[in-house]
């Protein structure tokens, strides 16, 4: 499994990653979520022209992604999505720790999820990540926190998570 920056070509397999993974969210009761469209084309290439997206590779072909931004110092993990072929493999662990190991002079990870899917919060928990007390939460992260309530996906509990990186 190779882990290298998006390229245009690999977008429109993206969503199709984001489509996928979504499927699973029918399993918990949240059929919304699994309907939910894929950020688009022009979205997902902004991220790859800041550079912040990358793919794990298999073959020539994403099977996993992960696009981030900086927010109030931080790198904030807007996506990580991996096909459910491809699930359980340690891809999105491979794919956050690349983005740690790109965070250069931010002090943490940031990311914004569900807090009762199994394969959400407490996931990311054991990855290292701890949740915010709303009091904690940056101007940044709330201002995601208010795009996340305006699509309609604070229907279920979410939370933020951060995970300091290691001081350079």
């Amino acid at each position: 499994m190779r882990i290298r920056a998006v390229t245009e070509a690999d977008l429109p397999l993206l969503q199709d990653i984001e489509r996928a993974a979504g499927e699973c969210f029918r399993t918990v009761g949240m059929a919304a979520i699994a309907d939910d469209e894929p950020l688009t084309l022009k979205e997902l290439d902004d991220y790859r022209r800041t550079g912040l997206a990358w793919a794990a590779d298999e073959d020539g072909a994403p099977v996993a992604y992960l696009i981030a931004e900086p927010v109030d110092g931080a790198l904030h993990i807007e996506q990580v999505s991996v096909h459910p072929d491809w699930s359980r493999r340690g891809i999105g662990r491979a794919l956050i720790d690349h983005a740690a190991s790109h965070a250069t002079g931010l002090a943490a990870l940031t990311l914004t999820t569900f807090t009762e899917v199994p394969w959400n919060a407490p996931y990311y928990a054991r990855l290292g990540f701890a949740a915010l007390d709303e009091a904690d939460l940056t101007p940044g992260l709330r201002a995601i926190r208010d795009r996340e309530a305006a699509h309609g996906i604070d229907r279920w509990p979410r939370v933020c998570m951060r995970r300091p990186l290691p001081a350079v």
